[in-house]
């Protein structure tokens, strides 16, 4: 189901690969997909200390609930980003840009101290609705 862009002139640019806001009939169904951090099928996690490998495999890890629940990468409205350094914005950014397409879905970051797994650097969750 297309997302559309709210886009109001009150509110300052986005920094980010980011939405103010959007918006997505909710006739759909909604898919709550959880926290995803950078681990591989098999457990592992993917790029321990490179936050761009680690972002590339939690969008593949959202990727694959979305797909599953048979929906795309363009159904996810929202997510919310944990990071433990918020100096990583850019790269995660870049990296962003290669799965969500614009307009990108409304977004939070904020930086944590600690995940479940220690060498976690990033963890994404996300709201999809498909229709």
């Amino acid at each position: 189901m297309p997302r559309q862009q709210i886009v109001s002139e009150k509110i300052g640019k986005p920094s980010g690969h980011f939405s103010q806001a959007t918006m997505a009939d909710a006739k759909g169904r909604l898919v709550f997909i959880s926290g995803m951090l950078a681990k591989r099928s098999d457990g592992s996690l993917a790029g321990v200390g490179d936050i761009e490998e680690q972002t590339q495999q939690v969008c593949e890890n959202l990727k694959a609930a979305v797909e599953e629940a048979g929906g795309t990468m363009d159904d996810i409205c929202r997510v919310d980003v944990y990071v433990r350094n918020m100096e990583h914005f850019d790269a995660i950014h870049k990296v962003r840009r290669q799965y969500f397409s614009s307009p990108p879905p409304a977004s939070t970051m904020v930086e944590v101290t600690k995940m479940t797994t220690p060498d976690a650097l990033i963890e994404i969750n996300a709201i999809a609705v498909i229709e």
